[in-house]
């Protein structure tokens, strides 16, 4: 949150410098906004709105220990700034500093108790620490305040849907609006819920490649509710794979003009849940509700080798997206976290590993001998034929987990203590998204990976030593 005035007695010049820089950051001109704070600063050292600002600026562009020293400054020449607590209390939660960043929030709550950014931020400092009860009431407080704070009621959503609560969590999930995007190319309006027997509908794309495989199912059960024809958007290296899709009539990659053609409705995929009324107990789970391509299945076979008679396969995915928000928690630090697997009798192991970690694979760690199919995987399709071919894939939280499962093959994930994702649910080593077929393996708290990869590894033996495996 950016301070918009100095302090009286700052300096003509100065002033002016700080109210150039605030004009070209609302214009999106950061390098300009960025030259004039620091002007201003060069004018007025204890100039505590210009650190104030710069420092946001600096903490948009990832240079966070830049961005805090210039917060730190900021509010050693005037401490009761509270947008700056706040900017300073956000971003130190960024860093896992916990114990400062509540601080630094709490301080912007004495300073600013009508701030639905400040409580909304300290539910999700909470949430880190799995303070549960806390968070939620912090969120509420955020939402009694405004209660069209958007991103107070998604957080919210994240912290019901964590624990089960469907019913409030998926609609509060309604409040994000990160497919706006798309919703200005689309024809026709947004589906909210009515009878949509002999309907055309179309499902949107959102968020990332698991979400849409995990979420890709609705299709099968809005046709079963009497939707006559359903088209579904998503992102390019998922369509040959989407064509196997129950209840999809065409698929559409979100990088192609939209084909000519009226749609009655359409929906973001996340949100066919709310629709749907679904709860914990109601979760379409029939598996699988995607396949392979024979052709593809014959042609990774193979690739793959017969190998030992006897012998597991066993694919491995140790990294997700870096862009993710939470992937330096969920990703390994690298393939040699999984060596102690290596040491298992009767196995084989595949790299399924596309994108950051993928050249690990060439160089395993001793003792891991590993098939890299990685390099080779063109899109999503290829990676089912893989898994197809698969006795068990051994995966952190991304997508060729949900693909996995998806596919009804058994997947063992690796999950972090450390905001581990909503879908997972609390506590549980199964997933009703994925039942049967989905094991959890939850680092323990403040644990690190060596004890949930511990726990891999020996059941693992244990299923290698099991005849009928």
């Amino acid at each position: 949150m950016a301070a918009s005035g100095p302090q009286p007695g700052t300096g003509r010049e100065a002033e002016d410098s700080f109210f150039a820089g605030n004009r070209h950051m609302a214009a999106g001109d950061v390098e300009a906004a960025a030259a004039c704070f620091r002007e201003a600063i060069r004018l007025a050292p204890d100039f505590a709105e210009a650190h104030g600002n710069l420092g946001l600026l600096l903490d948009r562009a990832g240079q966070a220990e830049d961005a805090e020293r210039h917060y730190r400054l900021s509010l050693a020449a005037n401490p009761d700034l509270g947008e700056i607590h706040l900017d300073l209390g956000v971003l130190l939660t960024g860093r896992k500093r916990l114990d400062e960043a509540e601080a630094a929030l709490r301080r912007a709550l004495q300073l600013m108790p009508e701030s639905a950014a400040a409580w909304s931020n300290l539910g999700v400092l909470q949430a880190c620490r799995k303070q549960e009860r806390d968070a939620e009431l912090s969120h509420r407080a955020a939402l009694a305040v405004d209660p069209g704070h958007r991103l107070a009621r998604f957080n919210l959503a994240y912290q019901l849907l964590r624990q089960g609560r469907f019913e409030e969590g998926w609609r509060c999930l309604e409040a994000r609006d990160w497919y706006r995007a798309l919703e200005q190319r689309l024809p026709c309006p947004r589906w909210q819920g009515e009878d949509l027997a002999g309907k055309s509908l179309l499902i949107g794309f959102e968020a990332g490649h698991g979400d849409m495989i995990q979420f890709c199912r609705y299709a099968d059960v809005l046709k079963t509710r009497g939707v006559a024809r359903i088209s579904l958007i998503c992102h390019p290296p998922l369509v040959s794979l989407f064509a196997t899709l129950a209840g999809a009539d065409q698929v559409i990659s979100f990088d192609e003009p939209l084909p000519e053609g009226e749609w009655d409705f359409w929906t973001p995929p996340l949100s066919i849940p709310f629709h749907c009324r679904t709860r914990l107990d109601s979760i379409p789970a029939a598996l699988p509700y995607l396949a392979a391509d024979p052709d593809r299945v014959r042609a990774w076979s193979a690739a793959m080798g017969d190998g030992p008679p006897a012998s597991l396969r066993v694919g491995l995915v140790w990294k997700g997206n870096p862009r993710f928000e939470n992937d330096a928690d969920r990703s390994l630090p690298g393939l040699a976290t999984l060596a102690p697997l290596g040491a298992i009798p009767g196995t084989r192991f595949f790299s399924l590993q596309k994108g950051a970690g993928e050249d690990e694979a060439a160089s395993p760690p001793a003792g891991l001998v590993l098939v890299d199919l990685g390099s080779r995987i063109r899109d999503f399709a290829d990676t089912a034929a893989i898994v197809t071919r698969l006795d068990l894939l051994i995966s952190v939280d991304t997508a060729a987990a949900h693909l996995a499962g998806a596919l009804g093959k058994p997947c063992w994930l690796l999950l972090p203590d450390y905001m581990t994702d909503w879908r997972w649910l609390d506590g549980r080593e199964d997933s009703p998204w994925y039942p049967g077929v989905m094991r959890l393996f939850r680092q323990p708290r403040d644990g690190g990976w060596a004890p949930a990869v511990a726990a891999v590894a020996a059941a693992l033996r244990k299923l290698a030593a099991t005849p009928a495996a």
